[in-house]
């Protein structure tokens, strides 16, 4: 595993309380596409508090999800959500079909690449998970690199695989709920596999339903044997430098709704190094068809 602290460049992207007093312009707003703002609670992106994140940041629009991309952590800071009951209904019905691939709309040097998690010993971690994608090009474009964190393995396929598949059935039990998660990258050192990719000390996923007002969030530490808490959203906003539902009233962000208790949900044992080969070279060959593909047409 090749994991090197980062102290001076982490100071670009380490939240304090602070700086999260302090909302930056709509200026880190998603692009206007109306398909993008869908995704949105109130058609509002979340705001960053921090000025520090926003330095070479991206918005990207896919189909099913949002995502802010900082090119100083190589991450996403955020991708956003909007789950229905028919579109849960729908994901359930998605084989999974793993592609992971790097973001080509994204510089090189601002970006993760494969090779970046080839013998990291993380996980390449969704923010947006692909069991929420409710067709085959949504699931396909959830395997971007600008998706994904490294994230430790024993959380992201049981504590966190429980929490995405809890946030699931609330989106089925409820109708319709809108989904923020993001990374947190806390303190003065930091680790970065191969030194370019920032790990995340702890995980967040904000939920809000718009029928009842009420909005909460799972916050997780990246770290074996993690156990997850309930946050406002004021909490979370103090504690990541963003305002995940900027329009809520500030009423609904000081108190966090009963969270569901996540569900039992592990995707299996650790992968071999052999497997990771073996997907590596599954995800290359995609990707080299893809822009073979592009060529000729």
């Amino acid at each position: 595993m090749v994991l090197r602290p980062l102290v001076p460049a982490l100071l670009l992207v380490v939240v304090s309380h602070a700086a999260a007093s302090q909302a930056l312009p709509e200026s880190q707003a998603l692009p206007e596409a109306p398909a993008c703002r869908a995704l949105l609670a109130d058609g509002r992106a979340p705001t960053l508090t921090n000025p520090k994140l926003a330095d070479r940041a991206v918005p990207l629009c896919f189909e099913a999800f949002a995502v802010l991309h900082s090119g100083v952590s190589r991450t996403p800071l955020y991708a956003a959500e909007r789950l229905t009951r028919r579109s849960v209904s729908a994901a359930r019905r998605v084989e999974r079909a793993d592609a992971f691939h790097d973001e080509d709309r994204l510089p090189e040097d601002d970006r993760a690449s494969l090779a970046d998690y080839l013998r990291s010993g993380y996980d390449r971690g969704h923010l947006a998970p692909a069991g929420d994608m409710p067709s085959e090009v949504a699931q396909a474009e959830s395997f971007s690199l600008a998706n994904i964190v490294p994230q430790n393995r024993a959380v992201n396929r049981g504590l966190w695989a429980a929490i995405e598949e809890s946030v699931r059935r609330l989106a089925s039990e409820r109708g319709e709920i809108f989904v923020v998660t993001g990374p947190i990258f806390e303190g003065r050192s930091v680790g970065a596999i191969k030194g370019r990719v920032l790990v995340p000390t702890q995980m967040f996923k904000a939920i809000y339903d718009p029928r009842t007002g009420e909005a909460g969030a799972y916050l997780v530490p990246n770290a074996a044997g993690a156990e997850w808490r309930a946050v406002s959203l004021a909490t979370l906003r103090e504690t990541a430098g963003l305002d995940v539902f900027p329009a809520l009233p500030e009423a609904s962000k000081a108190k966090a709704m009963a969270l569901p208790e996540p569900q039992e949900f592990s995707r299996g044992g650790p992968e071999s190094f052999a497997d990771f080969l073996k997907q590596l070279a599954v995800d290359v060959l995609r990707r080299l068809w893809r822009e073979l593909m592009r060529a000729i047409f």
